[in-house]
């Protein structure tokens, strides 16, 4: 008997970015962890659902099935086949999967940014509060571009449809008018691309 537990009603979809191979990292960083052991992919994982988040897709491409076999509880794996085209094909895959879901609105982090908290994505998720499934929410750190992203459901098939190579949600986001949220108090808004020096 299938004991899944279905989707919270009215919650948002977390979305996990970490189909990647990490070229400049050294491999793929759905398989990265802390200092003290802690993989990125739990973090991630946990964030997206103490959020609220349900359920909490994760995409996986470049050792999809060690990196699949890893995604810890409430996570679900979401195949990328043409994950090598870069981050575009990730969110599109996410996407179309969200929309099977019965979410409004989706939460998306990459699976790079350990050090983000919870507040990020609570200040995120509190500006689309109203707008609901027309939202479109970016962080910002520093007057850049930063994460959680939010992308309310009547703009999935459109961001889909034009996200290209390796660039994600940023410039649909952008032309169309998305609210910016600033959280220079909550995080340094870093992603790690390459492993410290040891």
């Amino acid at each position: 008997m299938d004991v899944t537990p279905l989707p919270v009603v009215g919650a948002p979809c977390g979305i996990v970015l970490a189909a990647g191979a990490g070229t400049r990292y050294g491999g793929p960083k759905a398989l990265a962890a802390d200092a003290d052991g802690t993989p990125w992919l739990d973090r991630a994982v946990a964030l997206l659902a103490a959020s609220g988040c349900d359920p909490v897709l994760v995409t996986v491409g470049a050792a999809a099935a060690e990196v699949a076999r890893r995604i810890p509880a409430p996570g679900r794996a979401v195949l990328v086949p043409d994950w090598n085209d870069g981050l575009s094909a990730s969110v599109r895959s996410a996407l179309d999967a969200a929309a099977a879901t019965g979410a409004e609105l989706a939460v998306i982090v990459p699976v790079d940014t350990p050090t983000l908290p919870a507040a990020a994505v609570a200040r995120v998720l509190g500006a689309a509060a109203e707008a609901a499934a027309s939202a479109l929410v970016q962080a910002t750190v520093a007057g850049a571009p930063s994460h959680p992203v939010l992308i309310g459901r009547d703009h999935w098939a459109e961001v889909a449809a034009t996200v290209a190579g390796d660039r994600g949600a940023g410039p649909y986001l952008a032309v169309h008018g998305a609210t910016f949220v600033a959280c220079d108090d909550l995080w340094d808004g870093r992603d790690i691309d390459e492993r410290p020096a040891p």
